[in-house]
């Protein structure tokens, strides 16, 4: 009896064990405003009830691609969100797309997006599952081997909804308040914002929306992270990275509330015939794994994004399309911008009208509630350029794509409020002194502020057409065309809208090039590849059918250099892929002229931003620090020549080498120009009767960061290295790393070689940098990087011999504690017996030797001078994006991939 009675006890507490550990697996439920809905279980084990009992005559419902109804309890209070969803849309495609539309501090931007599925809806009995689909792994149906891919990729159920009731035609009904209302770990944000739990009792739908072709959907949801692992105890996240856009450094506090946007649109019934991509051209794609090529391996198929424009006249060589791409100009638009927004729309038609498509884009103002009460921005049916009154200084593209045929089904411009001051300053600093009659006073006149807005904004809708950005494109015009007015008037400074070629800092006063053609418009480049991408190829019937067609036009880059395409394998050391670049085919002669307007620029700044009196110096303090980002920025543009590798996309069929190390002599004369212009200290930056207007101090830091920027990026590791692999492969004709280090180093500390050695701060200020950064790198241990080690700290050891010659030389007592100082910091640096420990400096300031400021570290980085730049790499969302000021890496793969 007592063994059968412990028996009994040990089943009925391992009973309560397995309630307690389910209990705790479930998702917390919630029901909107107002309470909990009642648990699936319930819902589930009474089956179906009459349609009337589960949507009461006090039901909302809205019609749309599924009827959506909201009831809410008499007596509690409860919210119940319900989707009736037709037979014909069970087992159909949808496109779910989530967005953080509101965010926490310290998580990026509201309107970020966060993924992207492909959803079905199935019924099975009395239950509705919600299954994401890939179409990352595909074969053709019809083939043996599409069973097995079948087998290999089942969809997964998100989520299972016991049906409540049947409407009209069988169609189920099911309750969908906790697909909103609670953390969906498919939907969830949870990682973005670093966050460890969701707290349901603090979460609620805001709307939900039913469109013909689509469902919006809006909830306010508050993510947590308990004390303990807040504040870093155990089982707290690792450190997220922090950096640019969308990137999660980590909700601040134990409570994150954002508000989830979530779009759930029909894909087309007869999908697009995709267009093969081809990494020549620059168009976002999406990716597939085709298992049913007839080829021994499964095949990548890469098709571009673009709309389906179809003509009106299949036999006209100009046509109409039957649906043109239809932007909206959003009504939060300041009125006087309206006809800018318009004509940027606009100015793609002659892209278009190359393709073959008359009328194909078109600006439309969005209509008033009382012209189309059905009207809504939030309708996939309708593209908006949308005007957001944010401070931050930016723009977006993005749009939402089919990820099974590339089509572009949506997009939304984002026009974020002061990017009109970036554009601003950039033009002032850049050509103010080409157009004086606009820029000797701020702001600009209304006329040049609506062409700068037409320009950005024009830019974002390449984006939205499917075009990546090409950087190699600045450098693909010769520095005499770009200073020719007539070159520049039918050609632009740049081929391409899609570079950032901001202004034609390159062209002089004497050039005489009216205002309206320093800035980017529509180049050949644009009009080529629009062609590429939408013409009709007659007779195709399959996109292999296009193949020979597409590859014949994108041939015709070998004759016209101009309609080429950033390398997609540069890895960043093609000196001709600068960003914020103009004229980088000669970027020593291009930086010369800029420097040359930077000095003209200088001598305009005062009275250009003081022109109203009564105001503070903040125009002032802020334009002087953009003149030391843009001075740093096309200093970067000569350092990336040491090293560089110049490219051209090919394939096999086009002769000669893909990659090709760029020339000694042009090398060699880059590391001139930096040590004449970038590490000799530039004195035309320093004015105290300018400095001193805004601050008390604080220039020789804005120096010391700068110049330790471009000598942070000219000296990185990994140019060293590809410096000794091209020595090794090429010999004589190479620039040999040992070479270009010397070099460097005879240009930093020049002051040794003289008779008397007098070294002012700035330069002491840059020596103790240059010494830092060395030091940092003999004493890392990072794999493969011995030689690079070796021969640094073989120029540290020939340093410390010219330092001994030079300190019974020195003129005053700073230069010589300065030298011995440095000798002692050497030999501390390379003896092994010490550990070396660096010291670190707040962003942008000296904090004495050890500290080297904020510094670049890469081809997408770059140190504004002690302006903070937004330079953030932008991943790849699950819509394309571009990002007018932001530097974006191109992505290849993704449903509808930017930024």
């Amino acid at each position: 009896m007592k063994s059968a009675a412990r028996l009994f006890a040990a089943v009925l507490l391992l009973g309560f064990l397995c309630l307690s550990v389910r209990a705790q697996d479930e998702p917390p439920v919630a029901g909107g405003r107002g309470g909990a809905q009642g648990g699936r279980g319930a819902a589930a084990a009474r089956g179906p009830r009459p349609y009337d009992q589960v949507i009461t005559a006090d039901a909302k419902t809205q019609n749309g691609v599924f009827m959506v109804h909201f009831v809410k309890e008499k007596n509690t209070g409860v919210e119940h969100y319900y989707y009736e969803i037709p037979v014909s849309q069970l087992n159909k495609d949808f496109l779910w797309v989530t967005l953080i539309a509101k965010t926490t501090l310290g998580v990026g931007y509201g309107g970020d997006y966060d993924g992207n599925h492909v959803v079905r809806w199935e019924r099975r009995e009395n239950n509705v599952y919600l299954r994401s689909v890939s179409y990352e792994v595909v074969a053709d149906p019809s083939l043996p081997i599409s069973s097995a891919v079948r087998a290999s990729n089942n969809d997964a159920i998100i989520m299972s909804f016991p049906i409540e009731a049947f409407g009209k035609d069988d169609a189920p009904v099911i309750e969908v308040t906790r697909l909103f209302a609670t953390e969906v770990s498919e939907f969830s944000p949870r990682t973005r914002l670093n966050a460890r739990g969701f707290d349901a009792s603090r979460s609620y739908i805001d709307r939900v929306t039913a469109f013909p072709l689509n469902i919006e959907a809006e909830a306010t949801q508050t993510y947590t992270n308990p004390p303990d692992t807040a504040a870093g105890g155990r089982g707290a996240p690792a450190p997220t990275p922090g950096g640019g856009r969308g990137a999660a450094a980590g909700m601040r506090g134990n409570s994150a509330t954002v508000v989830m946007h979530y779009s759930m649109v029909k894909l087309p019934e007869h999908p697009m015939m995709p267009r093969l991509f081809d990494d020549r051209v620059g168009y976002f794609s999406i990716r597939q794994e085709d298992f049913g090529r007839d080829e021994q391996k499964a095949v990548r198929r890469t098709y571009i994004t673009r709309w389906r424009l179809e003509k009106k006249d299949p036999n006209a060589a100009m046509s109409e399309p039957v649906k043109p791409i239809v932007y909206y100009i959003d009504p939060a638009t300041p009125e006087k911008w309206r006809k800018y927004v318009r004509k940027a729309i606009e100015d793609w038609q002659p892209a278009f009208e190359q393709a073959g498509f008359k009328n194909a884009i078109i600006a439309k103002d969005a209509p008033t509630p009382e012209q189309d009460p059905t009207w809504s921005p939030q309708d996939v049916r309708n593209s908006i350029i949308r005007w957001l009154p944010s401070t931050t200084e930016n723009s977006v593209g993005p749009s939402i794509t089919d990820p099974r045929t590339g089509e572009i089904l949506n997009a939304d411009v984002e026009i974020y409020h002061n990017v009109m001051n970036l554009a601003r300053d950039w033009y002032f600093i850049q050509v103010g002194p080409l157009d004086k009659k606009h820029t000797a006073t701020l702001p600009l006149p209304d006329e040049v502020m609506g062409r700068l807005i037409e320009y950005v904004i024009a830019h974002e809708v390449g984006h939205t057409l499917g075009f990546q950005h090409n950087m190699k494109s600045s450098s693909l015009y010769t520095v005499e065309q770009i200073r020719n007015p007539a070159w520049v008037h039918a050609n632009g400074h740049v081929a391409t809208l899609m570079d950032y070629s901001r202004f034609n800092y390159v062209a002089q006063p004497e050039d005489n090039i009216p205002w309206e053609d320093l800035i980017p418009k529509i180049g050949p480049y644009d009009k080529w590849a629009t062609h590429w991408g939408y013409a009709v190829i007659p007779g195709a019937k399959t996109p292999d059918d296009e193949k020979a067609t597409l590859d014949k036009w994108t041939k015709e880059q070998d004759a016209t250099p101009y309609l080429r395409f950033s390398t997609d394998r540069s890895n960043g050391t093609d000196p001709g892929e600068n960003t914020e670049a103009v004229g980088d085919a000669d970027a020593v002669y291009s930086t010369g002229m800029g420097l040359k307007n930077l000095h003209r620029v200088m001598d305009m700044v005062v009275s250009a931003s003081t022109a109203k009196p009564g105001e503070p110096y903040d125009d002032l303090s802020e334009l002087y620090g953009r003149i030391l980002g843009q001075w740093t920025t096309e200093m970067g543009h000569v350092a990336v020549i040491v090293g560089g590798i110049e490219s051209q996309d090919k394939h096999t069929d086009q002769p000669g080498p893909t990659f090709v190390p760029t020339s000694r002599k042009r090398q060699v004369d880059a590391v001139d120009f930096l040590n004449k212009n970038a590490f000799a200290t530039p004195t035309f930056l320093i004015r105290p009767e300018i400095s001193r207007l805004f601050e008390p101090e604080g220039v020789m830091d804005r120096i010391r960061t700068s110049q330790m920027s471009v000598l942070n990026r000219l000296l990185l590791d990994a140019r060293i290295a590809r410096m000794i692999e091209i020595e090794a492969e090429d010999g004589a004709n190479s620039y040999h790393a040992s070479e270009f280090l010397a070099s460097v180093r005879k240009g930093i500390w020049t002051e040794l070689g003289e008779s008397s050695v007098a070294i002012d701060a700035y330069r002491r200020n840059l020596q103790d940098g240059y010494l830092e950064d060395l030091a940092v790198k003999v004493n890392e241990r990072t794999a493969g990087m011995e030689d690079v080690r070796a021969l640094l700290r073989a120029e540290l050891r020939s340093l410390t011999v010219e330092i001994n010659s030079a300190i019974p030389k020195a003129a005053n007592a700073e230069t010589r504690a300065h030298l011995e100082s440095a000798k002692d910091f050497i030999a501390a640096a390379l003896d092994p017996k010490i550990p070396f420990v660096a010291a670190t400096a707040p962003a942008g300031g000296r904090g004495g030797r050890g500290g080297i400021g904020a510094t670049g570290t890469g081809r997408y980085s770059t140190t504004q001078g002690g302006a903070a730049s937004s330079n953030s790499v932008l991943d790849a969302d699950p819509r394309t994006l571009g990002c007018w000021p932001d530097y974006i890496i191109r992505p290849s793969t993704g449903s509808g991939t930017h930024h």
